[in-house]
């Protein structure tokens, strides 16, 4: 038997149940189970989603012994399902005369400021204060951390003067969520000078905290504030940690003070798989590769297993320096550690392509493919992709021409790809080549490689083809969207056809094929003062250029 789900006639929702014959049974209404009065995490199976919310509500308030755990679960359960019906159930509750414990207000409160709804968030917690429920400082953080995930520091802090009014004070979470904001919006200087108010105000940050400053010293290379600032916690009370160590010794690292990293290193009592990644890439950057393969023989022994992230900077290095043998080492050490290549490995080997050397890349990745299940697909997608971002179309010609020679075909995203790239360097015919080769290749173009077609064509000045792939677009059935009118209207006013953009701007917005943001950008940008904007006709001009019209 399976179950479905129809409405009544009354608007209510039954259930039925079929056979496999598909012959409904008489409809019966969902009921609660006994258990769910004894278990209050019956309703989290989603074998016991009721119908509706309302169909919940009714039944729990029938109950006498209506248990708020299992209401509260319950609305917990239907938040996966649907946010706005744990919400509804809420709002019904309360309208019932049931009151919501606080940890419903709070887990909702938690995920509506998640989900970036803080005024709500606090809407709901001013409801929650109206039925008598404190807020306390597990709510107020997921409001303080939600605030200053939207980068509303100054709103955070005027709301916790207003909690310590009340007589409500910080906790330690709520000043590291205040502490990164201040970093992340102002910098490290606005970031020390909020520690050192909150201090001066009786608060009591915890390690934390003193990590964020440091890792803020660190990336603004204030090198020597930093060692200060480290070798000073243990005056503000606290002794670095693991987090901490590793953040100033990769600052030390990428200045180049190696007699200062080994010192801190000789300090650290405990080291993690990140202390060791960092020292790798360092020695890989500088060209110490068999220091750095000496850092992964310790990490080995320490019983930390290294990753692709962690043979990436050697690879990467290798093929920089164009040692194929030695990358084709290091790549048979990975794969008997059982450590997958990635794409930041794929990656490293396309430095092998931007310096010409596009044969050996592929036997390198041919010789990868042979001794494991790894499908090429993903390799010719990164390497080509990567090319074509550097501006290297060549390479990712050849690169491709070797691929499809030993019978791989190009996905929709390499393709995507190469038009950019080919259009972006000034190979409009080429890119148009590959184009048409798609088809050919059972991979149909879509609006997207269109778009990326007209954009590359528009900054070549060729607007003239970029009209033809349109045209082509919609021929085949496609629909254009308002990324390729925009495009072709960008492309005739960089041509210096601002008459024509502006009567093909007017048609379009008539259309409404073009939002009235997009044509003030568009009026703006180009300055197309001349668009009498709101006002209509077909102009015989604009169907020239778009005969569809």
């Amino acid at each position: 038997m399976r179950r479905v789900t129809s409405r009544s006639h009354e608007g209510g929702e039954i259930d039925q149940d079929r056979d496999r014959s598909g012959l409904a049974s008489q409809p019966q209404k969902w009921h609660l189970a006994d258990q769910s009065l004894t278990n209050p995490f019956y309703f989290l199976s989603p074998l016991h989603l009721p119908p509706s919310p309302s169909c919940l509500l009714i039944h729990l308030v029938a109950q006498d012994n209506l248990c708020l755990i299992s209401v509260s679960l319950f609305i917990c359960r239907f938040y996966w399902a649907s946010f706005q019906n744990a919400i509804r159930v809420m709002e019904m509750m309360v309208r019932s005369g049931v009151k919501p414990d606080p940890n419903t207000y709070t887990y909702l409160v938690n995920h509506l400021c998640k989900r970036g709804n803080v005024g709500y968030a606090m809407q709901l917690v001013e409801k929650m204060e109206e039925y008598g429920y404190p807020t306390n400082m597990v709510t107020c953080n997921s409001l303080v951390k939600g605030l200053c995930m939207r980068g509303n520091l100054n709103k955070s802090l005027q709301f916790l003067d207003r909690l310590r009014k009340r007589g409500l004070e910080p906790d330690a979470f709520t000043y590291s969520f205040l502490l990164e904001a201040a970093y992340k919006k102002k910098g490290v200087d606005e970031a020390m000078k909020l520690l050192d108010e909150i201090i001066a105000k009786g608060g009591k940050p915890n390690l934390v905290s003193y990590n964020i400053i440091l890792t803020g010293l660190c990336k603004a290379a204030r090198t020597e504030e930093s060692i200060s600032f480290f070798w000073n916690l243990p005056e503000e009370g606290f002794y670095p940690n693991v987090v901490t160590y590793n953040t100033l010794l990769r600052a030390l690292c990428w200045e180049g003070l190696l007699k200062e990293a080994y010192e801190l290193l000789a300090k650290m009592d405990d080291k993690n798989y990140v202390t060791y990644n960092i020292l790798v890439s360092w020695l890989a950057l500088q060209g110490l590769v068999d220091d750095a393969f000496e850092v992964l023989e310790e990490m080995t022994r320490a019983g930390f297993k290294p990753t692709g992230v962690t043979y990436n900077p050697i690879i990467a290095h290798l093929c920089k320096e164009g040692k194929v043998d030695e990358v084709m080492k290091c790549l048979d050490r990975m794969m008997s550690e059982q450590c997958h290549p990635n794409q930041g490995t794929y990656n490293a080997m396309a430095v092998l392509c931007e310096d010409g050397k596009v044969l050996e890349a592929f036997s390198l990745f041919q010789s990868l493919c042979s001794k494991s299940d790894y499908s090429p697909q993903g390799f010719y997608e990164t390497v080509i992709t990567s090319l074509c971002r550097k501006g290297n179309t060549c390479a990712a010609m050849k690169l491709l021409n070797e691929m499809t020679r030993c019978g791989f075909v190009p996905d929709s995203r390499t393709y995507s790809s190469l038009l950019r790239g080919l259009c972006s360097d000034g190979m409009p015919d080429a890119a148009i080549e590959i184009f048409k080769a798609m088809e050919e290749n059972d991979v149909r173009p879509d609006v997207g490689h269109c778009n990326a077609m007209i954009l590359g064509l528009c900054k070549s000045n060729r607007t003239d083809l970029s009209l033809d792939i349109f045209e082509m677009m919609v021929e085949k059935g496609y629909k254009p969207n308002q990324m390729t009118y925009t495009l072709i209207v960008e492309g005739i006013a960089l041509e210096g056809e601002t008459e024509l953009a502006v009567i093909l701007l007017e048609e379009l917005y008539e259309r409404k094929a073009l939002s009235e943001n997009t044509v003030e950008m568009l009026v703006t940008q180009y300055d197309l003062e001349n668009f009498p904007a709101f006002q209509y006709g077909t102009s015989s001009r604009a169907k020239e250029v778009l005969p569809w019209m």
